[in-house]
């Protein structure tokens, strides 16, 4: 069995000296989830969630609910 490593990336947009995050949706089809990470600390915790969970906070991000 082959463990699928989660493919960082971070948004075009984040120049703004590194307060940024890094998500993988690589895990999306295969695990059904999103894995989001610091981008300054690529060794450091990563959490998980679910993938109509991470839809429903970039929304809530788009409508200005946050």
């Amino acid at each position: 069995m082959t463990t699928e490593s989660p493919c960082w990336f971070k948004s075009s947009y984040s120049s703004n000296g590194g307060a940024c995050i890094e998500v993988a949706v690589n895990l999306a089809a295969s695990r059904g989830i999103i894995a989001v990470q610091d981008s300054k600390s690529s060794n450091g915790p990563v959490l998980s969630t679910s993938v109509d969970a991470f839809a429903s906070f970039i929304s809530g991000v788009k409508t200005g609910d946050f």
